[in-house]
């Protein structure tokens, strides 16, 4: 039975990239293009040479990190969609910090720059979790407000009293050189990326082998039975928020010291570390390796995306169409996931057209 379930998340995740891929071949020849030139440029110079290998995985390591903190809630039946605003409120929190700090030798700097992005991810996932635990309110509706007002606050701080002067954009100091992760090489490569598996490899023994992980499962299946059992599950809620939110947050913090290092207001990219980490998970059916795995392909996409215009005469807007196909595909197979949708209709059509 549990092999049968993971073919079975296996083929979910593998059949919404395969057919976007396919449409958007359809596509790329539309354009006069041969799309298996263009999907090898993508994939060769994002993973077959060592600087694009190595840049996919400097690009995947935020997006494992929020992956994880969407797929910890949303196991749980608990729709944190404020993981966004942890990771820009980590980000901005770290680089207004990590470029007043002064007189600490490097591995201290780098772990209180951590420290504080990943409270305050935690600190802006309080509110909707204390809500939805105590007086059960909508966590998705608030956590989204919350995403908006942030972006505002910010916004605010940044152009006024944390803008660095003199500088021709609205963005923050720069963080201090002791906070700065070093590139490995000519790559963009840092030693972020192994905090990160380290971090990868506690949640999946949270979430696989430990009580909070069994309970986890617990209460996406049946909260409710859950409660019955015995299992504090407004107590869960808040563990569960908090620890999302504090990974969140502590990829904002990595983000801003091995790629950014000054906040500037397209930070989070467009549509977002966050929102990416949200697709991500789906794509791993909220699995600590699945998220792993949609993570590298995502970041390939990133990658790759770099490239093809300078390869082919295909823009490299087909890979946001891909992208977007990929959301789409996951979004109905959700949909259909808790109104069987397609069943149904299915059966209908085989109804009026007399097949058995």
């Amino acid at each position: 039975m549990k092999n049968n379930n993971i073919g079975k998340d296996i083929a979910n995740s593998l059949i919404p990239v395969i057919l976007a891929f396919i449409i958007g071949g359809f596509i790329i020849a539309f354009l006069g293009e041969n799309p298996f030139t263009t999907y090898w440029v993508l994939i060769k110079k994002s993973l077959l040479t060592t600087k694009g290998f190595a840049n996919t995985l400097h690009y995947a390591a935020p997006m494992i990190l929020t992956g994880l903190a969407i797929a910890v809630t949303f196991k749980a039946n608990i729709f944190n969609m404020g993981v966004e605003g942890s990771f820009v409120l980590g980000g901005f929190c770290t680089a207004v910090f990590a470029s007043r700090i002064t007189g600490l030798d490097p591995i201290t700097t780098k772990l209180l720059c951590f420290v504080i992005g990943a409270v305050f991810g935690m600190l802006f996932s309080l509110i909707p979790a204390l809500l939805k635990a105590n007086f059960k309110v909508d966590e998705m509706v608030v956590t989204l407000m919350l995403n908006y007002a942030l972006v505002k606050i910010l916004e605010f701080l940044a152009t006024g009293p944390f803008r660095e002067q003199g500088a021709g954009y609205v963005c923050t100091a720069t963080v201090s050189r002791n906070s700065m992760f070093t590139r490995f090489g000519n790559t963009r490569l840092t030693f972020f990326f192994f905090i990160t598996l380290v971090v990868f490899i506690l949640m999946y023994i949270l979430m696989k082998k430990s009580k909070l992980g069994y309970e986890i499962t617990a209460i996406g299946q049946n909260s409710s039975f859950s409660e019955a059992c015995g299992m504090r599950v407004k107590k869960k809620i808040i563990i569960l928020m908090l620890l999302s939110g504090a990974l969140a947050g502590f990829a904002g913090a990595g983000y801003m010291l091995s790629d950014q290092y000054k906040y500037t207001l397209s930070f989070s990219g467009n549509p977002g570390m966050g929102w990416d980490g949200m697709l991500i998970s789906l794509l791993g059916s909220h699995s600590p390796v699945g998220v792993f795995i949609a993570a590298i392909f995502y970041s390939v996409l990133k990658t790759g995306s770099d490239n093809i215009n300078l390869y082919t005469a295909v823009p490299q807007e087909i890979v946001a169409v891909i992208q977007s196909l990929i959301i789409l595909l996951l979004s109905i197979q959700y949909l259909n996931k808790k109104t069987h949708i397609l069943e149904n209709l299915f059966s209908r059509i085989r109804n009026k057209g007399g097949i058995k």
